[in-house]
């Protein structure tokens, strides 16, 4: 995002973040992914294509703490 979004509620300058998203002792940024999440038959988990994948960054007011969530493209 390449300006610090307003928070819609108190109109205060929200602060960048991120959402990290932890598994098997790796830590990654979560990401956006389109479509209808499709189970996987054998391992278990959801089917995704790495190509289409978009991360996500969240911002947090300070003053109330809404949090949004942007999958910048």
């Amino acid at each position: 995002m390449k300006s610090t979004p307003e928070c819609p509620k108190c109109q205060r300058k929200m602060e960048p973040g991120h959402l990290p998203d932890m598994g098997y002792g790796v830590v990654l940024q979560s990401s956006w992914s389109p479509g209808i999440p499709e189970r996987r038959r054998m391992f278990g988990g959801i089917r995704y294509d790495k190509k289409m994948q978009i991360p996500v960054s969240a911002y947090r007011c300070p003053r109330c703490g809404l949090v949004e969530l942007y999958a910048e493209a």
